[in-house]
């Protein structure tokens, strides 16, 4: 369908004429009239919307032709769930919402795994999904895909409403678009009904209904108190340290963020997405001594990060002794593990303002013998690192892969990283160094597979630069088909497979032996270069490190659609050492 004939196409009408309060069913006008379906584009462009990630059916199809008709670019993909990790990772670069469209039920149900996951990593996000006429969902009369998509919603994101009446599209966008960026952002749910898709208004009663929300993210500045006990602290302590989390790499506060950590002389460790806000081989990185931090550390200043597992929670080796200050625009985010001694709540600018000024009047007791041993404890940690870089013997290992990765990489920190995976997340994270700020995207708070496709496309479309994705081959296979959307948008994507055939490895034990593979137990001779090329792409297979650098620097260069197959040995890598201890006992030992 061409997006010239739209206009003469007859309406959706409501399910149920007459309870929706718009005008009986009919063709609208062109020349007087249009329908919610108009309203909704219209109030998406009205809100600075450039890009939609979706997948279209009944009874969103039209939406995605119009959107694209008011200027609006619609990136269609295979797989709702993967539209929206790259509408979750569009909104974390940009800070503006990512807008998902889906069609309802099963389609709506897939775009919610991504949506929770914007919710909890606090990504601003809104789904949009059409749904069924409310009569017959709310008397379960078995209507078309009749799911009660907004009770579903409401639980696992941060706002969710319900539209029926075209002449309430203006609004619901514009609150959907205020409780998606205000605070502490998140994914939100608006529910779109045939009846608000369907009906007609005037074009003159829609262009008086039209509005954008009035600063939707106003910034909310913390109390002197809070500051003034904050400085305190940190002020009083002699091993303190600064905990960068993504939350402060969203903010995009990077110069303050460097003045407060040159000005003070206090090491920081960044976590995994707040890599680059400053570089990770800065005098003053802790990156490498994360167990001496949580050991040692006296003062703990987080900012814009939570105190949950992937910190142990505050609990495990940190020192018992140690205070914490935290930066935090959610108030409830505070002592939710351990007591925070001075909690500063307010959006992270105003608050990062507020300490550089308080500053001057205060004199820091730190140490300088407590840098100067993490400085050594650096270089220590950095030898074991170039110990699992140095060359194996063949095939390669994650180590061998990384080595190449990393040289090609480093020389680029113009490309966005994306990366999931088991032994390819934990080995990449140590391995391959940041330089600049939100250029490495991964699976963050949820530690979940399957958004590594979906993460570099919106990454793609939000920084119109390189995007590089390492994944292992269990992680691909969530997504890999997007390569076609990849291919269908000439996005430069390169995509590296790492592939030693399983979940943790290709070597696996059948305890029943009855000739099935192991659970963990994936195809070793796999070729995914080939699915690149079966959509247009370039693919490679390589099975040395100089194989992987040469192949991983053309494919950036060409900045096209690229995968390369990295082939590992059947028995790299294990079972994460990070989180293997949550899998209980197995009553049969298991010799893998």
């Amino acid at each position: 369908m061409k997006n010239t004939e739209i206009k003469n196409k007859t309406a959706v009408a409501p399910a149920s004429p007459g309870t929706c309060g718009c005008k009986p069913p009919m063709a609208p006008n062109p020349e007087t009239d249009m329908t919610g379906m108009y309203v909704l584009a219209n109030a998406l462009k009205a809100n600075g919307v450039e890009v939609i990630f979706g997948l279209v059916g009944i009874p969103v199809t039209e939406v995605a032709y119009i959107c694209q008709k008011v200027g609006i670019r619609f990136i269609s993909f295979r797989f709702e769930q993967q539209a929206g990790m790259a509408a979750a990772t569009y909104g974390y670069l940009t800070k503006k919402p990512g807008i998902l469209l889906t069609v309802s039920s099963l389609g709506f149900l897939n775009g919610l795994t991504a949506t929770a996951n914007a919710t909890v990593n606090c990504y601003p996000m809104i789904q949009i999904s059409g749904s069924s006429d409310r009569v017959a969902v709310d008397l379960e009369q078995g209507t078309y895909e009749g799911l009660d998509q907004l009770a579903i919603a409401k639980p696992l994101v941060k706002a969710a409403y319900r539209v029926n009446r075209p002449q309430d599209i203006a609004v619901g966008v514009a609150r959907a678009m205020r409780a998606a960026l205000s605070g502490r952002p998140g994914g939100v749910y608006l529910d779109m009904t045939v009846p608000a898709l369907g009906g007609i208004l005037s074009k003159e009663e829609a262009a008086k209904l039209q509005f954008v929300p009035v600063d939707p993210a106003s910034e909310t500045y913390p109390s002197q108190d809070s500051v003034k006990r904050a400085m305190e602290l940190i002020a009083s302590a002699k091993k303190p340290v600064f905990l960068f989390g993504k939350g402060a790499a969203y903010s995009q506060n990077d110069a303050k963020i460097k003045e407060l950590v040159e000005k003070t002389g206090i090491p920081f460790y960044s976590m995994s997405m707040a890599k680059g806000l400053l570089p990770d081989n800065h005098p003053l990185s802790a990156i490498s001594c994360r167990s001496m931090i949580m050991e040692q550390a006296d003062v703990v200043v987080l900012v814009g990060a939570r105190l949950n597992w992937l910190l142990s929670r505050g609990h495990g080796k940190w020192n018992p002794d140690n205070k914490y200050v935290q930066l935090d625009v959610e108030p409830t985010e505070i002592d939710c593990n351990v007591p925070i001694a001075a909690p500063v709540i307010g959006d992270l600018g105003a608050s990062l303002d507020m300490i550089i000024q308080a500053l001057p009047e205060y004199k820091l007791s730190m140490d300088p013998q407590w840098v100067k041993d993490l400085q050594a404890h650096t270089i220590e940690a950095n030898k074991w690192i170039q110990a699992k870089l140095a060359p194996s013997p063949e095939p390669m290992d994650h180590w061998d892969a990384l080595r190449a990765a990393k040289a090609v990489l480093e020389k680029h920190p113009e490309v966005t990283l994306i990366n999931e995976g088991a032994n390819t997340l934990d080995d990449c994270r140590d391995a391959i160094d940041m330089s600049v700020p939100r250029h490495r995207i991964d699976c963050a708070t949820w530690a979940i597979m399957g958004m590594g496709a979906g993460s570099a496309i919106g990454a793609a479309l939000a920084t119109g630069g390189p995007v590089v994705t390492i994944q292992g081959d269990s992680a691909f296979g969530f997504s890999g088909m997007e390569i076609s959307t990849m291919t269908n948008f000439d996005l430069p994507i390169t995509v590296c497979v790492f592939n030693n055939g399983g979940i943790y490895n290709h070597i696996g034990v059948n305890l029943s032996n009855d000739g099935d593979p192991a659970p963990t137990t994936l195809d070793l001779n796999a070729r995914y270069d080939m699915m690149m090329e079966a959509f247009g792409g370039k693919g490679y297979y390589v099975t040395t490190p100089e194989e992987f650098e040469q192949a991983l620097e053309a494919a950036i260069a060409s900045r096209k659609p690229t995968l390369i197959d990295v082939q590992l040995a059947g028995d790299a890598g294990k079972e994460s050492g990070h989180i293997g201890y949550l899998n209980p006992e197995p009553l049969i030992p298991i010799t893998v």
